[in-house]
């Protein structure tokens, strides 16, 4: 019966945090102005924003063929990938950038899923049962998460578009949330 109140209460702490970051974020600009459908250049690629736009809010949300996409700026350099976790499609644009072994990584605000900004591994901590004092390491579980090649051109950011002939697991919650209009973030 402990147990129940205590996983109960857990979740309940949860909802709040969760709730309390969801609010606070909303009157912070990380989304730029670029939340609507972005425009296809002559030469495939697709405009995104402006360079020092995104320098400045770290982050940017936008739909590329409906699909909704993030691109992230860390330490110098600009990645995209699609907005939503590969997992159960938590809202990657409201995570948090962390080191974790020695690559920078979005952390899904929903279940603390841990991807690679530069190629869309999923980590995990994991050890070996067969070492006689098993310590936890970082761990790759392949990639999950559709990356999207970014290019910058005279103070533009452009993206590619996706390579869809090859699949990754967040492409099931990119087409569930393709074209939801407003970039939602609820659950």
């Amino acid at each position: 019966m402990l147990d129940l109140i205590i996983l109960s209460l857990h979740f309940f702490i949860c909802f709040l945090i969760s709730v309390a970051i969801w609010r606070g974020l909303k009157d912070v600009d990380l989304h730029s102005s670029s939340t609507g459908t972005a425009e296809m250049e002559p030469d495939g690629l697709i405009l995104i924003g402006k360079e020092d736009d995104i320098k400045r809010s770290q982050r940017i949300t936008a739909k590329v063929n409906g699909r909704e996409i993030v691109v992230f700026y860390h330490e110098g350099k600009f990645h995209a990938m699609d907005s939503r976790c590969y997992h159960e499609g938590g809202p990657l644009c409201l995570g948090e950038i962390e080191d974790i072994n020695g690559q920078a990584c979005i952390i899904c605000p929903w279940h603390k899923y841990k991807i690679t900004l530069e190629t869309g591994e999923g980590l995990y901590e994991g050890i070996n049962p067969l070492e006689p004092s098993p310590t936890p390491q970082w761990q790759s579980k392949g990639v999950k998460q559709r990356i999207h090649k970014v290019t910058i051109d005279n103070g533009n950011i452009y993206v590619s578009p996706p390579d869809l002939s090859v699949s990754f697991d967040s492409d099931y919650f990119a087409d569930k949330y393709k074209n939801s209009g407003d970039l939602a973030m609820e659950k």
